[in-house]
């Protein structure tokens, strides 16, 4: 049966032609051939979802979630811009047997021909080379849910694709905080050892080897999805996410992990002279270091700029808003690092902090004001009427029921809808992929061939 062998067909890795995803263009011309739009009980559908179903099983493995990305993207567009609901399809079952009658003929103008020219003589005669110029199929019952189930797993994979990246990245960034709080034992030891030059270089060293390793799985995936002709939208959206996860991990750890009083610089210089630091004494230290503090805001400054040169390298079309995203830690950090503290208004701070919108809340700044310590130069934190205005602004924020919390949240909703995928993404010709081998010669597929092929033949 024809089902079944293109079931068997899409099983198998198709590929793309000219940018375009083999499987979904096979799909999609046999579902339109066969009329399976417009009927009201087929099992084709079923076969196919449950094949994409079969194939995203396991969930880490990437380059088939890419592939299937790519291809239920645009399969759906091509739903989107044929299908159209019937009066009929939106009743219950029952109902739209007494009425599947009258509806049955009503199709859109330039359909309404014999069966064996209904599917694709169309597409014949225009080439595709417009979609839009394609007139929409009523579609019954069938073609609509199958339409949603794919939707559906369209949003499955994408969120896969995302926290698959997500888990790679994370305990990166849990090194990137502990790094940034070693770094002033790390440069006090070298010191001792190597003078300051040298301690500088050697805590660089360590923040930025983390930071490149994010890099280096931030353009794993961007490879990933380019190479697997993943709609730029779609693309853009999953890093948009990824680096929105990136501001809340960073800032919520800088602004919560920080636990006062911080080890006094005696018993700091005492473990500092132990030959087992590093074995004994580093991961109990790391627990109870400050995180608001001045070089810690220079380094995760440095790494930050590392994530702003990979957005330039990706390019608008990939990265889109994601540098966007980090406002939250920009701005925390470039408070950490501002000079002369104790002289700034709040004002002041404002502006120098915000460089074109304030977006940190008065309870978040309130909170890096408190926790603040220069590890580094021995300056203050704000002054003291500073923090006194702070409190009486968030005492006037909570008798206007505005949220108390300085920590943020992360989304991990679906970012988009099938109408932004439609919108977004450019029109497919589908009639000039090749048919795959496996169905190449049969001659019920014959219609999967372009009219030159057609006519060699």
């Amino acid at each position: 049966e024809n089902q079944e062998l293109l079931v068997k067909c899409i099983s198998q890795n198709l590929g793309y032609a000219g940018g375009k995803p083999v499987a979904a263009c096979v799909i999609y011309k046999c579902l339109l051939h066969w009329r399976s739009f417009e009927v009201e009980r087929t099992s084709v559908f079923d076969r196919i979802i449950q094949t994409i179903a079969s194939a995203i099983e396991v969930p880490d493995n990437n380059e088939v979630l890419a592939y299937w990305l790519s291809n239920s993207a645009t399969l759906l567009l091509l739903l989107q811009r044929t299908l159209k609901a019937t009066g009929a399809a939106s009743l219950t079952p029952q109902r739209r047997r007494t009425t599947s009658a009258s509806l049955f003929g009503r199709m859109s103008q330039g359909i309404r021909t014999s069966p064996q020219s209904a599917g694709l003589s169309f597409l014949n005669r225009q080439g595709l080379t417009k979609l839009d110029d394609l007139r929409q199929v009523e579609a019954k019952y069938p073609a609509l849910l199958f339409k949603q189930q794919l939707t559906a797993y369209l949003e499955k994979i994408y969120g896969m694709i995302r926290d698959n990246l997500k888990k790679e990245i994370s305990p990166l960034l849990g090194l990137c905080i502990q790094v940034t709080n070693v770094v002033f034992v790390v440069e006090r030891w070298a010191s001792l050892v190597k003078g300051r030059a040298q301690a500088n270089a050697v805590a660089q060293q360590a923040l930025i080897a983390h930071w490149q390793s994010i890099r280096k799985s931030l353009n794993s995936y961007l490879n990933l999805m380019k190479a697997n002709n993943a709609p730029p939208f779609v693309v853009r959206k999953v890093f948009t996410q990824i680096f929105s996860f990136i501001n809340v991990q960073l800032f919520n750890r800088h602004v919560s992990l920080g636990i006062s009083p911080f080890v006094s610089s005696q018993t700091r210089f005492s473990l500092l002279t132990k030959k087992d630091f590093f074995v004994m004494k580093l991961c109990s230290l790391l627990l109870r270091r400050e995180c608001c503090s001045f070089s810690n805001g220079e380094y995760v400054k440095a790494g930050l700029a590392e994530l702003e040169q990979w957005c330039g390298e990706a390019t608008d079309e990939y990265a889109g808003s994601a540098w966007d995203e980090l406002r939250h830690i920009r701005q925390a950090v470039g408070f950490l690092v501002i000079h002369q503290k104790p002289k700034k208004t709040l004002d002041e701070l404002n502006i120098e902090v915000a460089v074109f919108v304030q977006v940190l809340s008065i309870q978040q700044l309130y909170r890096i004001s408190t926790m603040y310590w220069d590890d580094k130069y021995g300056t203050h934190s704000v002054s003291s009427d500073v923090i006194a205005n702070m409190r009486v602004m968030m005492t006037e924020d909570s008798n206007n029921a505005v949220s108390s919390s300085f920590l943020l949240d992360d989304d991990s909703s679906i970012p988009f809808t099938v109408e932004d995928i439609s919108k977004s993404m450019q029109q497919v010709d589908v009639n000039d992929i090749e048919p795959p081998q496996l169905i190449r010669e049969n001659s019920g597929f014959g219609f999967l061939l372009t009219r030159k092929e057609g006519s060699a033949s």
